[in-house]
């Protein structure tokens, strides 16, 4: 693989909590913006689609739980339906904000506990994909590769793009370690970014027990919420060039 799309998630301030995530963007060829349900607000939702539409950077929507005290972090009772209406009001609200500044909502990629309870949920990942189409079935699905969420969107008919994380632990059976065990967050820069070329040339990544998986992702995603996003996701960049792998948005 010569050419990968390098993703983080952004948007994620709210009212008085701000994040720098210009310089952020300023990397990343792919945004995938909060939509209030766990963070961001409408202003914020406003500012970062023009701030991406004006470096050239896709948007996606970034839809989760209605869980903002938990980040969208915490495993909620949703029910199909629910999970459908709420990322229909999400992907729509982003949509909107999108078109009235003149860019444009490219992709759908599910956040926290929704992430990956559709990882593993078919029911769950069928709902996002009925949510997606309705609202608009040009968009397309980001999702973990290997997933529910691959295979409920090649069976809804909605386009899917696979997605690989430079500094999330796996476990052998390709699902995320939870935030909640030793671990599961990477924060070595280098490391990071020797780990996200091996996916992208060897199409590998090692899980925490010392397998190895296989990964064939379109987009990489390094998280934008933390102290070190930046540091991280430049890391990577950095490495990807110098390999001479070239970094595009998959959504176009």
């Amino acid at each position: 693989m010569t050419k990968i799309d390098l993703n983080a998630d952004l948007g994620e301030a709210f009212g008085r909590w701000r994040l720098d995530d210009a310089a952020v963007l300023d990397v990343v060829t792919s945004a995938s913006i909060a939509c209030g349900f766990h963070a961001g607000d409408p202003r914020v939702m406003r500012e970062m689609a023009a701030a991406a539409r004006e470096r050239g950077v896709a948007i996606g929507a970034h839809p989760s739980y209605p869980d903002l005290v938990g980040f969208g972090r915490r495993e909620l009772a949703a029910s199909p339906g629910e999970i459908e209406a709420d990322v229909i009001y999400q992907v729509g609200a982003l949509a909107g904000v999108c078109a009235a500044g003149g860019a444009r909502l490219r992709y759908v990629k599910p956040h926290g506990a929704l992430y990956n309870r559709a990882a593993r949920d078919a029911a769950a990942a069928d709902a996002i994909v009925r949510a997606v189409r309705g609202v608009d079935a040009s968009l397309v699905l980001l999702a973990l590769a290997g997933s529910e969420m691959v295979r409920a969107a090649e069976r809804g008919g909605v386009r899917v793009a696979r997605e690989a994380f430079v500094d999330r632990a796996y476990r052998a059976d390709g699902t995320l370690v939870p935030r909640s065990e030793p671990g599961a967050v990477l924060s070595d820069f280098g490391m990071v970014a020797e780990r996200a070329l091996r996916m992208v040339r060897d199409g590998e990544v090692e899980a925490i027990d010392g397998s190895v998986l296989h990964v064939e992702p379109d987009s990489l995603c390094a998280h934008g919420d933390g102290p070190e996003a930046l540091a991280i996701v430049s890391a990577v960049r950095a490495r990807l060039d110098a390999a001479g792998i070239e970094i595009a948005p998959f959504a176009t």
